[in-house]
């Protein structure tokens, strides 16, 4: 059924993509993300001519500083960090909408203060009245940023306005924490407006996921149990705790760190139902029955189907590295993870008894993240005679660093013998359209300016992703006889106990 031009629905479709001009205030202005990701991302999006006309950006933070100052700052480090260069004269256009306002985050009369200044904004350009607030802060700050912002009334939109909330990562430390946070969130704006961030869903390749699986006719059959064996998602980091970030990550691991969000978002969109339509609840409805399928695990499962390690001392590219205990800000005799491997089952109707192996681990040789799903073997009749190789066809979606699809599949090798080797077949971005692929943080802030939450996590996600790795976390901490902790070296790809997890079943971690 095709949708006619001055039919209302196709205008609604395409209108929801349309980003609003509005005030985006910053709050940590002065951080690592505001300096690395975000202003890049709206410096890029202003030179591609993709920004709302009328946005404005404000920095929040207690340190003393100007507008002009500010901006010097932002403009060195936009230098350093923009995917698309830096030209001076557009940097010159975008840098004139930026503003500074000094205020410490438990200040509640600061928040009066901010918004009177977004008052003047407003009178001033082309807002509309929109806010969008940004937190990148300490997640001890969340409630108070968000309470404070009730306080002042910038919670509520004003003059026909709207007001959002863009939170990240992490959200909670368990599943009371996730709740508690909710709670504040759902008291200060509607869940509408409520924008939790994760930016492996900004990736174009998890974008994509939904047009491999769903948009053709060679995979979309084959997505299901009867002809996958195995699937498989890996998150490597070739990085420990540079940057002292050793003191927040000894609090966290790998699991919390990354599993409970970034590759469980991932798993979701693999293992989805196709929603009704593409809005954004429907879409988010289906990664929650995801969730809520997961095979929940006791003390006794997560010692058969979850491996945690350390690394040990060891070397990449002929570096010598410390090992996870011996890395500064580490606890002392540490139980906290940085590797983490697990087998785990979705209990419906479309992957029943076939596992999906999650593993992230920090000090790895590469840093790369991607997707593997493991189709089974045909009948080895016609072939079974010859030399013995690797039969099976595998779909692999590279996350990062260099996006695209590959498909893996067996030929014959030419010449007069019948010799069989596998053969790929490999997709680029960059190759195949010319031009790389945007920042994350670039889709998802124009997103949150559209109003299209479907990219973000909603609140039943968070939770039940957090009432999954609670039971993992309970077995490992809340247990008298918990699982050993297993060791592998800075630089290798993990623990023999990995391999054998997969091994029980006649699998292997897929080399990247």
């Amino acid at each position: 059924m095709s949708i006619s031009s001055n039919n209302p629905l196709r205008e609604e479709l395409l209108s929801r993509q349309v980003a609003k001009p509005c005030s985006m205030v910053i709050f940590g202005a002065t951080g690592d993300l505001t300096h690395r990701k975000l202003i890049p991302a709206l410096y890029n999006l202003a030179a591609d001519n993709d920004l709302p006309p009328g946005l404005k950006v404000t920095g929040f933070a207690r340190r003393e500083k100007n507008d002009l100052s500010w901006r010097n700052e932002l403009e060195e480090s936009n230098r350093k960090n923009s995917r698309s260069g830096h030209d001076p004269e557009t940097w010159k256009n975008f840098a004139a909408s930026i503003s500074y306002h000094q205020g410490d985050l438990n200040d509640t009369e600061a928040y009066h203060d901010l918004a009177k200044h977004l008052d003047s904004i407003d009178d001033a350009s082309t807002t509309q009245h929109n806010r969008l607030f940004y937190l990148s802060t300490a997640p001890e700050f969340f409630p108070v940023v968000l309470e404070n912002l009730k306080a002042a009334g910038l919670n509520q939109s004003r003059n026909g306005g709207w007001s959002r909330v863009i939170i990240e990562k992490p959200l909670g430390s368990d599943l009371s924490t996730a709740q508690e946070l909710n709670r504040v969130l759902s008291n200060t704006f509607n869940e509408d407006d409520t924008y939790r961030i994760d930016h492996y869903l900004g990736k174009e390749t998890a974008q994509n996921i939904m047009i491999l699986r769903f948009a053709n006719a060679i995979f979309e059959p084959l997505w299901r149990s009867r002809f996958i064996e195995q699937v498989q998602i890996t998150c490597a980091e070739d990085l420990g705790m540079e940057g002292g970030r050793g003191g927040y990550y000894d609090t966290a691991g790998a699991t919390r760190d990354m599993v409970q969000n970034h590759l469980m978002q991932l798993l979701c969109l693999i293992a989805m139902e196709p929603p009704t339509d593409l809005s954004a609840d429907s879409v988010r409805d289906e990664k929650v029955k995801v969730l809520r399928s997961l095979r929940r695990m006791g003390p006794d499962e997560v010692k058969r189907n979850v491996v945690r390690a350390q690394y040990t001392s060891g070397e990449i590219n002929g570096q010598p590295l410390p090992g996870y205990l011996q890395e500064e800000r580490i606890t002392e005799n540490s139980r906290t993870e940085s590797y983490v491997a697990m087998r785990v089952f979705i209990d419906n109707w479309r992957w029943e008894g076939t596992p999906f192996y999650i593993r992230m681990g920090k000090r790895l040789p590469k840093k790369a993240t991607e997707i593997s799903l493991h189709l089974k073997r045909p009948p080895n009749v016609l072939f079974q005679k010859l030399p013995s190789i690797d039969g099976s066809n595998v779909l692999t979606m590279r996350i990062q660093p260099d996006e695209g699809v590959s498909v893996r599949m067996l030929s014959k090798l030419p010449g007069n013998d019948l010799k069989i080797e596998p053969v790929k077949m490999d997709f680029h971005y960059l190759s195949s359209f010319g031009k790389g692929s945007p920042e994350a943080y670039e889709r998802l802030l124009l997103d949150a300016m559209a109003g299209d939450a479907t990219l973000f996590a909603r609140r039943d996600e968070v939770e039940n992703a957090w009432l999954f790795i609670d039971a993992i976390q309970n077995a490992w901490h809340d247990n008298d006889n918990p699982p050993a902790m297993a060791e592998y070296p800075a630089g290798s790809w993990g623990p023999v106990e990995a391999d054998q997890l997969l091994g029980e079943r006649g699998h292997k971690w897929r080399e990247i």
